[in-house]
């Protein structure tokens, strides 16, 4: 059972990890690739359509809000929700968005009307999972520069359609000191090493990081929640 406690409490802006929290990664991976193919100063628009669910309870679940925030670079572990809002307003006010505008280094500004560039089809599915967006980029005579599609498969985890038909999420095979796959063969291994749960768990959790970057990552974690309290 290779699973790490940061991958099953992950922090990002809410309400929803399949409704916000993938589809904000999503569309940084979008910006992200348009900057490593070497597209971005050619690109003039953008345009994201949200399909299913996505689409459906978008505006309910802050999806548009997600995207919004996503193509100008922020992630959900890190997004200054102090400031979402007012960014996501001055897009829309401006009509402009920055590309990776929340990254370190130069960003790229398009235009960006949020009523024609982001659609929520409500009524529309794409064919692998509920969570499915579509995103394109156009240069200024509107010749498409890429087309990804995305589906966001719940806990925030993404897929892209390259990956459809293949194992999608794969097994984390890190070896671990004391690996288990049911509560009894956890109880078996507490009574063999004479280890408590925690401390049996803290030894499985070193296979990824130092025993100081788990403290320190804890200690985070707890201090988002008791933000949010």
């Amino acid at each position: 059972m290779a699973i790490s406690v940061f991958d099953l409490f992950s922090i990002g802006i809410g309400p929803s990890s399949s409704h916000t929290v993938g589809p904000m990664r999503a569309s940084r991976m979008f910006a992200a690739r348009l900057k490593q193919d070497g597209l971005l100063a050619q690109t003039a628009s953008v345009r994201a359509e949200l399909f299913g669910s996505l689409g459906a309870t978008g505006h309910g679940h802050g999806t548009p809000k997600a995207v919004l925030l996503g193509l100008e670079g922020n992630e959900p572990h890190t997004v200054d929700v102090a400031r979402a809002d007012l960014d996501v307003e001055r897009i829309r006010a401006t009509g402009r968005l920055r590309l990776l505008g929340a990254e370190i280094g130069p960003s790229h500004e398009i235009d960006f009307d949020a009523a024609s560039h982001l659609v929520l089809h409500r009524r529309r599915s794409l064919p692998y999972h509920a969570n499915g967006m579509t995103l394109l980029a156009y240069d200024e005579t509107g010749h498409p520069l890429l087309e990804k599609t995305y589906y966001s498969v719940g806990g925030g985890f993404v897929v892209d359609e390259d990956a459809v038909g293949e194992d999608r999420i794969k097994p984390d095979a890190t070896p671990l000191a004391h690996p288990f796959r049911t509560g009894d063969e956890l109880l078996r291994l507490t009574r063999e090493t004479g280890l408590s749960i925690t401390a049996l768990m803290l030894e499985n959790e070193k296979a990824w990081r130092t025993e100081e970057e788990i403290r320190a990552g804890l200690l985070e974690i707890w201090r988002v929640m008791e933000s949010c309290v």
